[in-house]
């Protein structure tokens, strides 16, 4: 009883050191910068009925192509459509599909990565093997093709990011739960009987999630690009979505007549990206120092 108490007190020990992180991020100016974008982002994405001036898929061709005005904030778009209107629900819904495909990655990596590394010998050797075929293709030409086959469709494109993407992380958290099995407070908890399920999600999962959550932070930005990249060419969300990479494509034939039809959006991907990115930097640097 004594040696499991100390197994449970080491573990709840290392992972008190969340509030040091927290206060290691409050520090870092970009990252808070990061941060402060990053929940504002979130809140328009939650309040986009409230805050969106107009129905984003509401056309009215009397008015198309027109300017700034107290009703349309940015103007309207090629079918009259309000730009800020689809540009606030284009945040909910490239919000909404990246942490979806996150969430799959997440639900596919991490008990992959974790079986491999707690149990390794030929368990780990079998993973890996099918983890370095993945890694040895082209993640997005495959998403790509696995996007091609199936029916063009938000929720396709979700399954194809999320099925070629997830390979990388499992690797590196197979690379971490190998490493912590091998502290002091691991043995103590097998010796006081622990089972293999307590030792794998309360003690090991516990103590690499601070790294799971910057790795997911850090790919955040990544995967915005990539669901707005499958927009762009039909491959993703189909119109009318308000999605940022579909306003990206339907402006495409205005771009040197009208170029605002692609700046916006183009600004708001750029944004998000680069506020989730200084996000996910502080968040590593506090967990490095």
């Amino acid at each position: 009883m004594q040696v499991k108490t100390q197994a449970i007190k080491r573990s709840n020990a290392w992972f008190s050191s969340y509030n040091g992180i927290i206060n290691r991020i409050l520090t870092q100016k970009t990252a808070v910068f990061g941060l402060i974008i990053v929940a504002l982002i979130i809140f328009i994405a939650i309040a986009a009925s409230v805050i969106a001036p107009n129905d984003p898929l509401k056309v009215n061709m009397s008015m198309r192509l027109k300017g700034p005005s107290s009703l349309y904030w940015l103007g309207t778009d090629n079918l009259g459509r309000c730009i800020a209107s689809r540009l606030i629900w284009g945040a909910r819904m490239s919000l909404i599909y990246s942490m979806c495909v996150l969430g799959l990655m997440m639900v596919i990596s991490i008990p992959i990565g974790l079986l491999s590394g707690y149990a390794g010998g030929r368990i780990d050797t079998f993973i890996m093997r099918i983890i370095d075929i993945f890694l040895s293709l082209p993640t997005f030409l495959m998403a790509l093709a696995i996007a091609g086959m199936l029916e063009p469709s938000a929720r396709n494109m979700i399954i194809a990011i999320a099925s070629v993407w997830w390979a990388p992380y499992a690797r590196i958290i197979r690379g971490m739960a190998m490493q912590i099995k091998q502290q002091d407070f691991i043995l103590a908890a097998k010796a006081a009987a622990c089972t293999h399920t307590q030792i794998i999600f309360r003690h090991i999962l516990r103590n690499i999630s601070p790294t799971i959550i910057v790795m997911a932070t850090l790919e955040i930005g990544s995967i915005i690009l990539a669901i707005a990249s499958f927009s762009f060419i039909g491959l993703g969300a189909q119109p009318p979505t308000p999605e940022w990479g579909i306003m990206l494509s339907d402006s495409k034939e205005f771009m040197q007549t009208q170029p605002q039809l692609m700046i916006y959006p183009g600004i708001a991907i750029m944004i998000t990206v680069m506020a989730f990115n200084l996000l996910g930097e502080g968040l590593k640097n506090a967990i490095q120092n």
